[in-house]
């Protein structure tokens, strides 16, 4: 289920599209279902239906969501599969950031930690 911290830094349409884009990639939400509505996702995570709106407009902006005129917004056939291809790229992210903690003394070890915590923060 969804869950929004209103108390994090990250912007709660961010915070919308990681936890709609987590809840495809897990199977939590397959290809082909049918999206809560608007005002449904704004009422059970007590948002404004703006912010659910602008969310919902990035995932259907990248294709990972379909809006069907009348009907709602559904999951694309597609969207695991454009989800991992995007979060793929940030391996460059990654890269540029390593090489720059490289520079600045910041040992091996310590940055592989970092990562595994973060890793395992993510699965628990």
């Amino acid at each position: 289920m969804l869950t929004i911290d209103k108390m994090s830094r990250k912007p709660i349409y961010e915070q919308l599209v990681e936890g709609l884009e987590r809840e495809i990639v897990t199977g939590l939400l397959k290809p082909q279902s049918q999206l809560p509505s608007i005002r449904e996702l704004s009422a059970v995570l007590g948002v404004n239906p703006n912010t659910v709106q602008k969310a919902l407009g990035e995932l259907d902006g990248l294709g990972i969501i379909i809006s069907a005129q009348g009907r709602g917004m559904f999951v694309a056939e597609d969207a695991v599969e454009k989800i991992r291809e995007r979060m793929s790229s940030k391996i460059t992210d990654i890269r540029e950031l390593a090489s720059a903690l490289a520079k600045a003394g910041i040992d091996e070890q310590t940055v592989l930690l970092a990562v595994r915590e973060a890793y395992r923060d993510s699965n628990s």
